[in-house]
């Protein structure tokens, strides 16, 4: 392929592109804002190490996110391949020489297991902060075994919206790997982060005026590309849940599954926490929180309900009112269901539990990921997330102080 001349087609990398591409870390993980430019710069990354006679996979959560990275691969080995030097397959979505190991191929990886079968010199995985864990671990780490290979991995902060539709288990994964590149100290990793507005062919007016429709944390994660554990003004902490965090709880004097119930038929998440009582203070046991139809949440909650052995449902009416109790004793007519009214804001009822969180009454069992995300990352204002208002319909329903004013028991 000397005869053809690819860099006609190479895109023009900006500064912060070029600096990943070119570095020879084992380990990348890139740090962008939306539009940044980071999967023009792995799709750039790719063909350098195609052409050099080796084998790439690309993973990505979706097949809409695939289109941009294998748009721009075709584009730059336009020419070998209408010459027929390169075979193509836009089912498969590769590229390769035949007859050899030298091949780019583009995947979905919402599912880890789609990675498998297959191995690689250069494994990329595209937002990565979406997809579980096991697509790296599980999967991705083993397939360069062999080969001695190298990985880069690219992520956008998510928003506590964004994060919603993750598959991860702890929606800070990434977070957390792009922490520890940055601590490495052995040359083997190294990180890189920058904002949308590194890439000079973003427009300026359009990123201001994107900013009109996102609240301030969601810009600053979303755009600014910084990874935030907390929200300015949020009413919790990381230190409020992990200063009482515990591994057991003592034995309860009550158990309560609160559930803020979905009623969209498109199944949109029903948060389902368990939580028990002892003394003066509370323990949040279990996060069942599921997407699903009615029948599938009223399912998970009576499931909930029989396993903690609680002794009452508190869910919320407002929207749903009596159907939400029909729903669930359907599945099953002997459990308990108490539907309470938010007749005050979602705030006022709010604060009280992070009061006593603030104090250190409220434990932990465990760790919680998706849980303690939209408790920290939440901003009085805004939507609130379902775990969130299941868990203080629990803890109000186990009589909290102040509780029984808010919801008129």
């Amino acid at each position: 392929m000397d005869k053809y001349e690819l860099n006609a087609y190479l895109p023009k990398l900006h500064d912060e592109q070029d600096r990943f591409v070119k570095s020879k870390a084992k380990r990348k993980i890139v740090r962008a804002g939306r539009r940044g430019g980071k999967t023009i710069g792995a799709a750039d990354l790719a063909v350098e190490v195609f052409l050099e006679g080796k084998r790439v996979l690309y993973g990505v959560p979706t097949s809409e996110q695939k289109d941009q990275f294998w748009y721009t691969v075709k584009h730059i080995l336009r020419e070998p391949l209408d010459a027929g030097i390169l075979k193509k397959s836009e089912n498969e979505c590769f590229i390769e020489v035949e007859k050899t190991r030298q091949r780019i191929k583009a995947k979905t990886a919402w599912n880890a297991d789609s990675l498998r079968g297959d191995f690689a010199d250069l494994l990329i995985l595209d937002e990565y902060q979406l997809m579980n864990e096991d697509a790296w671990k599980r999967v991705g780490a083993p397939m360069l075994l062999d080969n001695d290979g190298d990985a880069l991995f690219i992520y956008t902060p998510p928003s506590l919206h964004s994060r919603s539709t993750s598959k991860a288990n702890d929606p800070r994964h990434a977070a957390k790997m792009y922490k520890k590149a940055e601590q490495d100290t052995t040359g083997r990793w190294e990180a890189f982060t920058f904002p949308s507005n590194a890439n000079p062919h973003i427009s300026k007016a359009a990123l201001a005026d994107i900013a009109k429709d996102m609240t301030s944390l969601a810009y600053r994660q979303e755009i600014e590309a910084q990874d935030i554990d907390e929200a300015p003004g949020a009413l919790w902490t990381r230190a409020y849940i992990d200063n009482s965090r515990v591994l057991k709880a003592p034995e309860l004097e009550r158990v309560i599954v609160g559930v803020d119930p979905s009623t969209t038929s498109t199944g949109d998440e029903t948060g389902i926490i368990t939580a028990g009582k002892h003394g003066d203070d509370f323990y949040i046991l279990h996060d069942n929180s599921v997407q699903g139809s009615p029948d599938v949440w009223a399912r998970a909650v009576v499931k909930a309900y029989h396993e903690a052995e609680a002794d009452r449902i508190v869910a919320e009416k407002n929207q749903g009112g009596e159907m939400i109790t029909l729903t669930i004793k359907t599945v099953d007519s002997s459990v308990p269901v108490r539907l309470v009214h938010a007749s005050r804001g979602k705030q006022v009822r709010a604060e009280p539990i992070s009061a006593m969180y603030e104090q250190g009454r409220v434990h932990h069992v465990g760790e919680f990921p998706t849980l303690e995300d939209e408790l920290c990352l939440w901003m009085p204002g805004d939507k609130s997330p379902n775990r969130l208002d299941a868990l203080v319909w629990a803890l109000t329903g186990l009589n909290v102080p102040g509780g029984a004013n808010l919801i008129g028991w």
